[in-house]
């Protein structure tokens, strides 16, 4: 059961740079992008979102979507006998930016979002020993590995269990 609709005028504005990091991120994996484009005609349920995409990161995609708000998920009414399941849909079709940054805090910001670069897990990995030994403020993260806070949080908005808020970084439960 597919509802199709189109969402008029909603237009995600973006105030702080470090919100790109998922959306760039979206619209540079290919699987990402058709699974936006497919919740962007119909509210979907994740079973019937693999089967179209057939890829085993798709939670991973669903979880970035969602950290990057351009996917809003509600409970689809079951048929007698069943269970109720989630189902997703995007939730802008239009962009506009408003915010100015730095051309290093943009470097940063455009190396996390499209890097597959090795460091980066071993920057995650320092990052998250740190928030298990309670250390979760993103200034002294950044001190303590030599980066921006630009970079710290363009980081934790890469990573699907972890995210910000306020000035420090979180480990979020992806249980579903």
């Amino acid at each position: 059961m597919y509802r199709v609709f189109t969402v008029p005028g909603h237009i995600r504005i973006v105030n702080d740079p470090v919100e790109l990091v998922p959306l760039l991120m979206t619209f540079n994996d290919p699987m990402y992008k058709k699974v936006y484009e497919l919740l962007n005609k119909s509210w979907m349920t994740e079973e019937e979102i693999q089967a179209q995409v057939q890829d085993d990161n798709l939670p991973v995609c669903l979880q970035i979507l969602k950290k990057g708000n351009l996917v809003e998920e509600q409970w689809r009414m079951p048929k007698p006998g069943k269970k109720p399941e989630k189902e997703f849909r995007a939730t802008y079709n239009k962009f506009r930016a408003n915010f100015q940054c730095n051309l290093s805090d943009l470097s940063d910001i455009l190396y996390l979002s499209l890097s597959n670069d090795e460091n980066l897990r071993e920057v995650v990995e320092n990052i998250e020993s740190e928030l298990g030994k309670g250390n979760s403020s993103i200034n002294d993260l950044s001190r303590k590995f030599s980066v921006s806070p630009v970079f710290v949080k363009g980081l934790a908005k890469r990573i699907p269990h972890m995210d910000v808020k306020g000035q420090g970084l979180v480990l979020l439960d992806t249980g579903r």
